[in-house]
């Protein structure tokens, strides 16, 4: 259980407050600080996977754990952004893409119980979503004003609907792998 892979893992998990505390901190670059608690989240999201299959250290401990901190460190930034933006422009996209993962954790919980979670395996296309939202919510968290680097909150907006228009698609996809099962 204490591999480095899990040990990523419950990093991602103790990141979650820290991102919190920095987004409200009201500290000089609060902002900023938070954005990089977030893009560290989402690189440890990246490592711990690529670990634990070339050091051969999966667990069902982390296979559990892994979608958990996932999820609700993105779950945590949409609604922050939300809450934060007052804008339905965001708020829309980010209850759609939190909808969407309590649809599909449902969804794959159920068809692991038929015996058929590898039907609603994770796909690429669920893993560019993945991508997009990353970027698209350090972008929307950082919100920089310098001039040299203000287009992050514009890119982040469009990849905010980017990832939406993934998270809407992935999310057919699961359901169609799955329809025989739901109908019948």
């Amino acid at each position: 259980m204490w591999n480095i892979p899990n040990l990523l893992t419950l990093f991602r998990l103790f990141l979650i407050p820290v991102f919190i505390l920095c987004f409200y901190s009201g500290i000089e670059n609060a902002r900023f600080w938070a954005a990089f608690v977030f893009w560290l989240a989402a690189i440890t999201d990246a490592l711990d996977g690529y670990l634990a299959r070339k050091l051969q250290q999966s667990t069902p401990f982390g296979a559990f754990l892994d979608p958990v901190a996932d999820k609700v460190m993105v779950a945590v930034a949409l609604v922050l952004i939300a809450v934060d933006s007052l804008s339905m422009w965001v708020t829309i996209p980010a209850i759609i893409m939190i909808s969407r993962e309590i649809v599909i954790s449902a969804l794959r919980e159920w068809m692991a119980e038929l015996g058929k979670r590898a039907n609603v395996a994770v796909s690429n296309l669920g893993k560019y979503k993945t991508i997009a939202q990353m970027l698209a919510l350090i972008g929307l968290i950082w919100r920089p004003e310098h001039w040299l680097v203000s287009w992050f909150s514009p890119v982040g907006m469009l990849l905010l609907y980017v990832a939406t228009v993934l998270t809407i698609w992935s999310m057919y996809d699961y359901l169609r792998a799955a329809w025989r099962d739901l109908v019948y």
